[in-house]
């Protein structure tokens, strides 16, 4: 079993880190911005989201026509993408005034059209850079990684970072997307922690029943994560650069509670059982007491 005491000694963290205020939490990691790789210009509005939900590390679009005109081609197989603009049409109209003069007047006109564009990536023939990021691999967290037996599967290259309980899988962003290593595996362990509470682990309500976005259910759900992705990076020795992170997304959570303290307390105990499962695959009970000054 995880050692009671680093459980301890991270919610005692967190709860002083509460009791100071709540730190301005942010992703950990950066959405890359898609650009057309011809005009050089960057998408921007729906289409930011459009594009980078096809899941592609590299920014760069182009048209079929573009991507012709530069001498490569679309392999064989690969969809495009939409991208949506407004067309201003402009429309002559000839209207009559109050006092029966007649006059011209241009009314404009927008209408949403589309066009469809390729990745980069899914193209030969055109040569292009991605600003390349090293990312290096720390061992301790590898071993937890693999020390999970019976882990969802992992999916990179989306834009969040989220557990899908129904078909039993994890999605998060490239690991160069990340500001730090650490915060990739601290994202991670969440996502993990998550998984942990599926049917066929330790079948968490949280996780195993429908609940909705902000809902109590959820939020406990949200807590148990995140103490569980604390737990992991007090093990792995990342904790240091990760508790302010982790603190304010608490704070967040507990704020769709009341602000009630002793939830922590149960969530830190729904963590444990969630590392435990990690690091040894075992169900184990644990028996978390509630202290008086955290009822109050």
């Amino acid at each position: 079993m995880i050692n009671d005491k680093i459980a301890e000694m991270i919610t005692d963290k967190i709860i002083k880190k509460l009791e100071q205020g709540v730190i301005a939490w942010r992703k950990t990691w950066i959405i890359a911005r898609p650009q057309n790789f011809v005009t050089k210009k960057v998408y921007r509005g729906i289409n930011i989201l459009l594009l980078n939900m096809a899941e592609f590390g590299c920014p760069f679009w182009a048209s079929f026509k573009q991507i012709q005109d530069l001498g490569g081609r679309v392999k064989k197989g690969e969809k495009s993408t939409m991208v949506i603009y407004w067309q201003i049409l402009k429309k002559q109209e000839t209207v009559r005034t109050e006092d029966g003069k007649k006059e011209n007047l241009t009314r404009t006109i927008p209408l949403l059209r589309y066009y469809r564009v390729f990745n980069l990536e899914q193209t030969e023939g055109i040569k292009y850079e991605v600003e390349k990021k090293t990312f290096n691999k720390i061992e301790k967290c590898e071993e937890v990684i693999n020390g999970y037996k019976d882990r969802p599967e992992l999916k990179h290259n989306t834009i969040q970072a989220y557990y899908t309980p129904l078909l039993d899988y994890i999605s998060i962003p490239n690991k160069k997307q990340f500001e730090t290593e650490e915060g990739f595996y601290a994202t991670l362990f969440h996502e993990y922690i998550h998984s942990t509470g599926a049917k066929h682990r330790l079948n968490r309500k949280t996780v195993s029943q429908a609940s909705f976005f902000g809902s109590e259910n959820y939020s406990k759900e949200e807590l148990v994560a995140e103490l569980g992705a604390s737990f992991l990076s007090a093990i792995t020795g990342i904790e240091q650069k990760t508790i302010d992170n982790s603190a304010s997304y608490i704070q967040n959570w507990l704020q769709q509670l009341r602000n009630d303290k002793s939830m922590i307390i149960y969530a830190s105990a729904q963590a444990n059982k969630a590392v435990d499962y990690i690091l040894n695959g075992k169900k184990e009970e644990v028996k978390t007491t509630i202290p008086e000054e955290v009822k109050a």
